[in-house]
């Protein structure tokens, strides 16, 4: 059946643990980390959204972004693990992939997963486990991997 490696993250920071055989305890492969996602969106902006003037009346809108730059940059960091994860997965380095994260960066996640990454994928949790130590991380997974 080979490795697997169960991915713990979050916008900002990421681990990577693997079960060397189904039964086996976690040890830590890497962490990965993206500390611009940690910032708050005044440090990540110098100006505020602009306004405008509606034709024909002089009331103001505020003009926003579609995405925060803090969202952004968590898209980036998504990118970069699932890139990461891509080409661990191309090196032989594990062969099965079980991803918990924060819910709202598991979607990221998952979209930009390539789909020979996503086919491995055997188990997701939308549960932020990021801080938590392998031994309970274990506890939550199934009895065999």
């Amino acid at each position: 059946m080979g490795r697997t490696w169960i991915v713990l993250a979050e916008s900002s920071r990421a681990r990577i643990l693997e079960a060397a055989n189904p039964s086996s305890p976690l040890t830590e492969v890497a962490t990965l980390e993206h500390p611009e996602a940690r910032a708050h969106e005044t440090e990540l902006t110098s100006d505020l959204p602009g306004s405008r003037v509606a034709s024909g009346g002089a009331s103001r809108r505020g003009m926003t972004q579609a995405t925060s730059p803090k969202q952004e940059h968590a898209v980036h960091f998504a990118r970069a693990l699932a890139d990461r994860l891509d080409h661990d997965l191309r090196d032989g380095r594990y062969h099965r992939l079980i991803l918990a994260a924060a819910p709202k960066f598991l979607g990221h996640l998952r979209d930009e997963l390539s789909t020979i990454t996503s086919s491995v994928v055997a188990l997701e949790y939308p549960k932020n486990w990021l801080h938590d130590d392998p031994k309970a991380i274990r506890a939550h997974l199934p009895d065999y991997l």
